[in-house]
């Protein structure tokens, strides 16, 4: 019988990349840690023998605690939490019935910053999603002048992006969003069907999908009503998520109001 306070793998990955998905803590010893050094998308690594002092930080969210088997260190973990008044559950299985399921593992994040050049429209807008959804939920961006971004991120320990000669820029024909799914292994049929319309958005090849003109004009758009490039990115994340769930869920899915009987 399963237990009330467990998660399951196709549990957790189907919430993974919402906005409203759970913290997920990564408790694993280092030894276990060394033997499999990645971590389940969007998750963070923190000790298990002090747990209670990320209770205040984690009441407003359900969370969910990996480590290696799905047993002591997550169950007990998740238990302290409780006791804390965290909604906390355990991954059942761990992080190795995940790898065995074949679900994406990333490497372990460099920095929560990242700098790349002002006046985002396409792929620094996709970029910053699939960070926050996937890789950081607590990633924090700088946009400032292009002649900048390497001083930026040198003297503040930044990760640049989107710009050439980086590592996570256009590469061949792919874009910024491209390399970021290959270098974090985020290879996921919905990832994959939103990239190819971020790119032919990006790169304007229109050709691509039938969803790319859309893209393009909602990002022109935005990009003309905000001056704020921190607040163009946030009313852009509801854009992206909206794009995610139709990649995920709603594909196959039409909107005809007259076979609707009218309704809109």
């Amino acid at each position: 019988m399963p237990s009330p306070n467990e998660i399951t793998i196709s549990q957790l990955n189907r919430l993974i990349g919402l906005p409203d998905q759970p913290i997920i803590v990564d408790v694993c010893i280092d030894e276990d840690f060394k033997l499999l050094p990645r971590l389940i998308p969007s998750s963070f690594r923190h000790s298990f023998k002090n747990i209670a002092e990320l209770a205040a930080e984690l009441t407003t969210q359900k969370v969910v605690i990996v480590c290696q088997k799905g047993k002591k260190l997550s169950q007990g973990a998740a238990a302290i939490l409780r006791d804390c008044g965290v909604n906390a559950e355990f991954l059942q299985g761990g992080i190795l019935a995940w790898q065995q399921a074949g679900l994406p593992l990333i490497p372990l994040k460099k920095s929560d910053l990242w700098v790349s050049k002002q006046r985002p429209k396409i792929d620094r807008i996709a970029c910053p999603w699939l960070i926050r959804r996937f890789i950081n939920p607590k990633a924090k961006f700088l946009f400032v002048e292009k002649s900048e971004i390497a001083n930026v991120a040198e003297k503040f320990d930044a990760i640049a992006f989107d710009i050439a000669g980086e590592r996570y820029s256009h590469k061949g024909s792919g874009c910024t969003f491209d390399s970021l799914l290959e270098d974090f292994s985020l290879d996921t049929e919905a990832l994959r069907r939103m990239a190819t319309i971020i790119r032919g958005a990006d790169t304007n090849k229109p050709e691509l999908a039938p969803q790319v003109v859309g893209l393009l004009a909602i990002s022109l758009g935005l990009s003309r009503q905000y001056k704020d490039d921190l607040q163009q990115l946030e009313a852009g994340m509801a854009i992206y998520d909206a794009l995610y769930r139709w990649a995920r869920d709603a594909v196959n899915e039409q909107h005809n109001s007259a076979s609707s009987g009218g309704d809109l």
